[in-house]
């Protein structure tokens, strides 16, 4: 329940960093993403059905305050989150390697996602400009990013496990 309870916060402290904070912070218009962060994360860290719901409630937030159709980014969210889900068997707590790797391929497969739904379905074909002015920047700054916002999620759900721990030993 706890840990329920701090994803949904954290999706909504993430949201609202990312739509204001970071937006003023951004690198020629590039910002980092921090939902695919928590999205990627929690795929990986909890399994499949985590990163899923994690995924679709990050982009249904998104969608529903910046988006032009209504659950598109939660569909793509959603994928990412599922997809990272099938790397918990490999995931190891205190390597920081596998997580970088995936976040940095959820945010590349993002951007290349929308190009192509977006841009290249509409007859602009600029892919090198798209991929050298928008998306690596974009990944670039997320994974600095990550560098942060990661080891703070990994140390919370870790304390919040260890709680979960206890409290099923003393139960039983």
């Amino acid at each position: 329940m706890k840990r329920n309870i701090f994803i949904a916060v954290m999706v909504v402290v993430c949201f609202v960093l990312q739509s204001t904070l970071f937006r003023s912070l951004s690198f020629g218009g590039i910002a980092p993403n921090l939902l695919i962060i928590l999205t990627a994360a929690f795929g990986f860290m909890c399994g499949k059905t985590c990163g899923l719901l994690v995924g679709f409630s990050a982009g249904l937030l998104y969608d529903i305050f910046f988006g032009d159709v209504l659950c598109f980014h939660a569909l793509i969210y959603m994928y990412i989150g599922y997809i990272n889900g099938n790397f918990k068997q490999i995931f190891y707590k205190d390597d920081i390697k596998l997580p970088i790797v995936l976040i940095m391929a959820s945010d590349f497969v993002l951007g290349f996602t929308y190009y192509v739904l977006l841009f290249l379905l509409r007859g602009r074909f600029h892919f090198m400009h798209y991929l050298t002015s928008i998306m690596i920047p974009e990944v670039v700054y997320t994974i600095v990013v990550t560098l942060v916002l990661y080891p703070f999620i990994r140390f919370v759900t870790g304390k919040l496990e260890q709680g979960e721990k206890r409290s099923e030993d003393s139960f039983a």
